[in-house]
């Protein structure tokens, strides 16, 4: 229950008491106080009393004198200040305390009639258990009637196949026999905790657990179980079906049920004709954390109450049929499936997926299919409802045979390949549809005069897949061997057959008859969305090998690999992949579609293959000074001459065919300098306007600025322990700093200088200028000797320099023997990371936190020939002043390793650590 203010209480129960009564405020009071002692969410009511009696004295009470109305007023209050219905006040001045009926004294006779006019049992076609239960009897009554319950009820339900249990017509009964229930339909071990009741009068809470054992056998945890409520169902029947739905032992079919109490009580105020009705006992289920009370059960499946029983049927044809199809799925994949080093998972997985909300084929269908793709991740492997139970069409292999007949060969290939000679001499070959061979010679004879001898001369060639709807993957090397180089082999794809257990490796064709179209020369396919099967598998080849562009929209996704099969006595089919079709790389193609290299509507393909082919034609002068910008300037000139040879060979393999404009040159362009160098510094990118330099002359900060740039770069802050605390977000330039030197001593630096340690904060510092680091770095060492920091090698002046602490420097030193500890994360780069790294370097700091970014202290951009492409390439190195080697590109590797948003605390326990030690003199 939600909590509320007890001002809100009291403004409810008070504010609209009118004059002239003689009702009397402690009545007000008495009430308060039995809430506070019995009602079962004391935690609401915290205060209420106070605030009750100082309205009392303040005079905001007012009267009512009809006591009905006044009673009415009361539930209206006091169920809207707690947001509790059960929470009533009534007026009766000749009511009349009713005893409840306390089974365990009956005489036993008459609890046997009283169970047998309150249970109902009966047995059902197809073994199916009827059990209704009007009144849930409590543990005593259970124990007193304990072989008659055995013998007439709970061993013969124990005995059906699947149970029906109605509890529509249950509005009686006792909490103490739902444990017993529930450990029916439960097994013996482990011990199940399935509620939790707090009683507010004895300030006790007890915990309700499933028995070690019963007195029957029990119906354990395997055969369905269907319960049925209504409205109507209350109290202990409630509780029993909130608890097995949640446990997932029993699927809830009719209609929410009335949200009763787990106990409710009639309590007088004080010697007045008032009552107020009171819930004194609460439940909490320990699954989901809440409760049936108030808000009832709500059903797995929803129908009115007087057609429960016959969907509870239904239902249970459609569940005892699960284990069936499940058989039966598992039989295909284990025959078919392609990737067979799966199946053994598959199949175990479908043993132990949980079908408990399965309550149609169709949950069936979506439960097992969500976990199929996810253990198997094959987009191809599906399972589908097909509600109208429609026949299953599979594709006519003959329908792409190469007829034996001459003649008929002959004109099947003339008509089956259109070829022309465009405008700037540019090929154009389309054909809709892959040829299934038996033999190559004859049809590539055809093929070689009707197609390659017209286009052997052209520049580029078009290939007009837009309308091909696939085939037979058979004719798919024959193809591709005339657009590769004859003197050269190329492994093209395999193929691995489940049915006929056969790996088929499809390559260049040792012998073509017709001129080869070669690999140099631009070949544009032309796709769109009714490209299907082959069709899509020639686009991905032509990605795959790099010997193409392909250009239009992105294909259908429909490959012929699979087989689909109609699972028996339902509207389930199965699709199985029985192919595997392995790219050049020795990777599985899954399907799902080609993604064209340029995305753009089928109809207008073909003008944007002459915008491409124009592109592709400066393509390899940009790639070649993009390589000589490396040379010039990159730092490490090995490293660039290396990468400017492999840009070339790249061009030369036709990875660049995929590049479509700029953009896509400048990002493939950035992944190979940084796969390839290693250095993730190097990046191209596309400007229309020139960029600025990134390091302009700083500006010196007049008098007036000086305050804020302090208050905007510079955070401090002094730690327990005396420890100081120093944030700064941007490496500023020298000439600043000396600028504001004077402001930044004493408003800064003094601040933090009497400090016992020292946490230095670069977590947020992505870095700035490097010519203020000595100047920093000085501050933590000594006069004298003066420090080596670290040499920057420059690559486009060539020269060497060697960074040392200063001699001299504004105010006080911090000194070498106090610790400094430096936090970093990985947004921590450039200047900032070099300062990082030297402490570290020279062992003066302590580094906590992430690894940093590994950025460049100084880079360069430049412009690629007179393109809008530019170069941002580092042009300066840092060599370390202890070992002379160049400093790694990959960041500083603090000396304990924690999350960003840790490293604050972190740091601090090592001073306390530290200090600790000190202090104890070890």
């Amino acid at each position: 229950m939600a909590q509320h203010t007890p001002p809100l209480l009291v403004m409810l129960l008070l504010c609209t008491l009118s004059a002239n009564s003689s009702f009397q405020p402690a009545l007000v009071l008495e009430m308060a106080k039995i809430l506070l002692e019995n009602y079962c969410f004391p935690e609401n009511l915290v205060g209420m009393q106070e605030a009750i009696q100082q309205a009392i004295n303040s005079g905001e009470i007012l009267q009512i004198s009809d006591r009905k109305t006044l009673a009415a007023v009361f539930t209206v209050g006091v169920q809207g200040a707690l947001n509790d219905p059960r929470l009533t006040v009534t007026y009766e001045p000749n009511f009349v305390p009713v005893m409840p009926l306390m089974l365990p004294s009956l005489p036993v006779e008459q609890l046997i009639r009283l169970v047998k006019n309150s249970v109902k049992l009966d047995i059902l076609e197809n073994n199916v258990g009827y059990l209704r239960i009007d009144r849930i009897i409590g543990e005593e009554t259970a124990v007193k009637l304990g072989s008659l319950l055995r013998d007439n009820i709970w061993d013969k339900v124990a005995h059906t196949s699947s149970l029906i249990f109605d509890l529509r017509y249950s509005t009686a009964g006792e909490q103490s026999g739902v444990p017993f229930i529930i450990s029916y339909f439960s097994d013996s071990e482990p011990l199940i905790h399935i509620d939790t009741v707090y009683d507010r009068p004895s300030n006790t809470t007890r915990e309700l657990w499933t028995m070690p054992s019963i007195m029957a056998e029990r119906y354990g945890k395997k055969k369905d179980v269907i319960i049925l409520t209504s409205k109507r169902t209350i109290g202990a029947a409630e509780a029993v079906a909130y608890t097995l739905k949640h446990l997932k032992r029993a699927i809830i079919v009719g209609e929410r049920s009335a949200g009763g109490s787990v106990k409710v009580r009639k309590i007088r105020i004080a010697q007045s004709e008032f009552y107020i009705t009171v819930p004194v006992a609460r439940s909490v289920n320990p699954i989901t954390g809440q409760s049936w009370e108030v808000s009832g059960v709500s059903p797995t499946v929803i129908v009115n109450a007087k057609e429960a029983v016959t969907k509870a049927k239904s239902l249970l044809a459609v569940r005892s049929a699960i284990p069936k199809a499940v058989r039966h799925i598992s039989n295909k994949i284990g025959r078919f499936y392609a990737f067979t080093d799966r199946v053994p998972a598959l199949l175990q997985h479908l043993q132990s997926t949980d079908l408990f909300s399965v309550v149609s084929e169709e949950d069936l269908t979506v439960c097992l299919n969500q976990d199929l793709q996810s253990v198997s991740e094959d987009p191809r492997l599906i399972i589908k409802y097909m509600q109208n139970n429609g026949a299953i069409v599979e594709e006519d292999p003959e329908l792409y045979k190469v007829p034996e007949d001459p003649e008929l060969l002959r004109a099947m290939v003339d008509t089956m390949f259109k070829v022309e000679i465009l405008p700037d001499n540019t090929g154009y070959l389309r054909f809709d549809k892959f040829v299934k061979l038996s033999t190559v010679d004859t049809f590539d004879e055809l093929m070689a005069k009707k197609v390659w001898k017209p286009l052997k001369d052209t520049d580029n060639l078009i290939i007009d897949l837009r309308y091909n709807t696939g085939g037979s993957s058979t004719s798919l090397a024959l193809i591709l061997s005339y657009l590769q180089d004859s003197f050269q082999n190329y492994n093209f794809f395999t193929i691995y057959d489940r049915i006929q257990n056969t790996t088929t490796e499809y390559g260049s064709l040792p012998k073509i008859t017709g001129p080869t179209y070669g690999s140099k020369r631009g070949v544009y396919i032309l796709t769109s969305y009714y490209t299907a099967s082959v069709g899509e598998e020639f686009a991905y080849l032509m990605q795959s090998l790099h010997r193409g562009t392909v250009i239009g929209e992105i294909t259908s996704g429909t490959l012929m690999h699979s087989k689909t099969f109609q699972i028996e006595e339902t509207n389930i089919a199965i699709t199985v992949p029985f192919i595997n079709f392995i790219d050049n790389n020795g990777e599985c193609w899954l399907g799902g579609g080609v993604v064209p290299d340029a995305i753009v509507l089928a109809e207008e393909a073909v003008d944007h293959v002459y915008e491409i082919v124009e592109f592709h034609h400066g393509l390899r002068s940009l790639i070649e000074e993009t390589g000589k910008l490396l040379e010039k300037y990159y730092a490490i000139h090995e490293v660039a001459l290396k990468v400017s040879k492999v840009l070339l060979s790249k061009w030369a393999e036709g990875f660049y065919w995929s590049v479509i404009d700029l953009e896509s040159l400048a990002s493939q362009l950035t992944a190979d300098l940084q796969e390839t160098s290693g250095d993730h510094r190097l990046h191209i990118f596309h400007c229309d306007v020139e960029p600025e330099s990134l390091h302009e002359v700083p500006k010196i900060p007049t008098a007036e600025e000086v305050g804020y740039i302090i208050n905007a770069l510079f955070k401090i802050e002094l730690l327990p322990g005396n420890v100081g605390y120093l944030r700064f977000d941007m490496m500023p330039d020298v000439e600043v700093v000396k600028a504001i030197g004077p402001q930044l001593i004493k408003f800064v630096w003094s601040k933090i200088l009497n400090t016992d340690a020292l946490i230095i904060d670069m977590r947020y510092n992505t870095g700035g200028y490097s010519t203020a680091i000595p100047l920093l770095c000085t501050y933590f060492f000594d006069i004298e000797p003066l420090r080596h920091l670290y040499t920057v090698f420059d690559r486009t002046t060539t020269t060497m320099t060697e960074v040392m602490t200063l001699p001299q420097v504004r105010g006080q030193r911090y000194g070498s023997s106090k610790d400094v500890y430096i936090l970093t994360s990985h947004m921590t780069g450039s200047a900032a990371e070099v300062f990082t790294r030297t402490m570290k370097n020279l062992n003066r700091a302590t580094i906590v936190g992430e690894p940093t970014i590994g950025g460049s202290l100084s880079s360069g951009t430049y412009q690629i020939g007179d393109s809008v492409l530019y170069a941002s390439i580092p042009n300066q190195v840092v060599l370390s002043a202890i070992t002379g080697k160049v400093w790694s590109l990959s960041g500083v590797e603090p000396h304990v390793i924690t999350q960003a948003s840790n490293a604050l605390p972190v740091a601090q326990r090592i001073i306390a650590a530290r200090l600790l030690k000190t202090d104890q003199g070890t």
